[in-house]
């Protein structure tokens, strides 16, 4: 390492080495003592005081008188935080607010981002991500060069004074100290606007002239720059605009179908990849061991885990487990409570635990993002492991992709529809489809169930995408850029019919 990076990784270590011990010699006093944490602080906000925090001795208690929430439930109280209202579900007045995708009655929901959840729940997993890095490669030269980190924008919040709504990863780069900014592209000005388009072009004229050591962002809008900045430079390979280029941080949407795509804009072997799970709502997991592809859980952050298992998610006697009860091999909904005021939060996400000492996982899926039209209940998980395997068999690449079913005609016979644009195309589609098929069948018995024999489910239809297709149409929905994900699966067509009739119109 030069001078700067081992001052910093060896900072980095004398803070976190010890904690992180921890997650494999007591997780469950971690967690137990990030609880007691957060339901002290807020035993006198209207939420404390309306569940009797201030009677509350441990866990049990806790599980007993609150209820678990969605967003729907939260929404009135969150929409007064928003109008200024003071210790709410957190102490004092919160003034920032993550946008993330909608709920079935609104456009977006607005997470809140206090000034203690913003260092606890969000800086301390991009420090974490670096100390892990750093540990394993001690000939980095990371501080040397600089960061881009790709983000989105934000914007004034109703009419409140100094309060403001946006993309979190904009949230974060407005709040960053002055030091961490000067050690960062693109500027801040060129970093927050809104007009995606417009942002990736100047960041493509302006960071093509730094030296970028280490790029974070969500893989689909981080390839849209970096494509357009090998136009503009009139480079072939990203190696010549930036030779000291060592990792990529991403997180937001899965890696696996972008891999590829990646992997052609190096000239050699390429960059070091990590995961992150950095949500609108904290940052909860970091890719530790390059050799493994689970994620570590942030167990010390001020963030109390639940989960419920998928096999019971969505029944009214479910109910969530603590951290210290999850099994491996186990799909998941996650529940959270967090120092932004979140009380048994369901996330939204699915995740399966790999190990419990410490306690790693990969992400899964959604809730509310998968097939089960048919009984099949296929996971995005699933379909990423399916298109895997239709590439690797005949040399595609996905650069984005969708699928839905198509419900039962006349004749009770029904399939799943994918809706795939390609990096690069596949000789036949019909093989792709075809190995696709077969692929999800090995890999969930439950689809190979209902495509037995042809008799309930038909072999899935393959629709073939035209270039910039999923780009065009999240434009025109304004979710261009940052955090903003394309729906994998869907149990109805409400995203595919608008793509696929957006793909007719060319």
């Amino acid at each position: 390492m030069d001078c700067k990076t081992r001052l910093f990784y060896i900072a980095l270590r004398l803070l976190r080495k010890g904690a992180v011990s921890r997650y494999t010699t007591d997780p469950e006093g971690v967690q137990r003592h990030v609880l007691r944490y957060l339901v002290r602080r807020a035993s006198r906000t209207e939420w404390g005081i309306r569940h009797g925090y201030g009677k509350m001795k441990c866990y049990e208690d806790f599980a007993k008188a609150v209820p678990v929430n969605t967003y729907e439930e939260l929404k009135g109280d969150i929409d007064r935080m928003r109008h200024g209202g003071k210790s709410i579900l957190w102490p004092g007045v919160v003034r920032w607010y993550a946008m993330s995708s909608g709920t079935t009655s609104d456009k977006s929901k607005f997470i809140p981002v206090s000034r203690r959840g913003l260092w606890m729940l969000h800086y301390r997993g991009g420090m974490d991500s670096l100390y892990f890095y750093l540990s394993q490669h001690p000939e980095s030269r990371l501080m040397h060069g600089k960061a881009m980190i790709l983000g989105g924008s934000h914007s004034p919040n109703y009419n409140t004074a100094n309060s403001f709504v946006g993309d979190v990863s904009a949230v974060m780069m407005e709040n960053l100290p002055g030091f961490i900014n000067a050690s960062r592209v693109p500027a801040k000005e060129i970093a927050l606007l809104s007009d995606f388009g417009e942002k990736r072009e100047k960041i493509a004229q302006t960071a093509s002239k730094e030296d970028v050591s280490n790029i974070s962002g969500v893989p689909s809008w981080m390839l849209s720059v970096l494509t357009r900045m090998l136009e503009v430079t009139g480079k072939e390979y990203l190696d010549d605009v930036w030779p000291n280029l060592e990792v990529f941080f991403h997180g937001g949407v899965a890696f696996t179908p972008y891999r590829e795509q990646y992997r052609r804009l190096f000239r050699g072997a390429g960059i070091q990849y990590r995961e992150t799970y950095n949500a609108s709502e904290g940052f909860f997991g970091v890719q530790d061991d390059p050799s493994d592809s689970s994620m570590l859980l942030m167990i010390d952050y001020d963030c109390f885990y639940e989960f419920i298992p998928m096999s019971e998610f969505g029944r009214q006697e479910a109910r969530p487990i603590p951290l210290w009860e999850v099994k491996t091999g186990v799909n998941y909904a996650v529940v959270i409570s967090t120092s932004c005021g979140l009380w048994r939060y369901v996330i939204g996400d699915t995740v399966r635990f790999t190990s419990t000492r410490p306690y790693k996982f990969v992400i899964t899926g959604r809730t509310k993002h998968f097939i089960n039209a048919f009984g099949e209940e296929l996971i995005v998980d699933n379909a990423e492991k399916g298109l895997a395997a239709a590439c690797d068999a005949t040399g595609a690449v996905v650069r984005e992709y969708t699928a839905a079913p198509v419900f039962m005609d006349e004749s009770a016979r029904c399939r799943h529809q994918w809706l795939v644009e390609f990096a690069v195309p596949p000789a036949s589609a019909e093989e792709f489809a075809q190995v696709l098929d077969n692929a999800l069948q090995q890999i969930n018995s439950d689809y190979e169930a209902k495509r037995h024999d042809d008799i309930t489910l038909q072999r899935l239809e393959l629709v073939v995408a035209r270039d910039g297709l999923f780009e065009a149409w999240m434009s025109s929905r304004g979710k261009i850029g940052g955090q903003n994900k394309v729906p994998r699966l869907s149990n109805s067509r409400e995203h595919i019919e608008p793509l696929l009739e957006l793909n007719a119109k060319i």
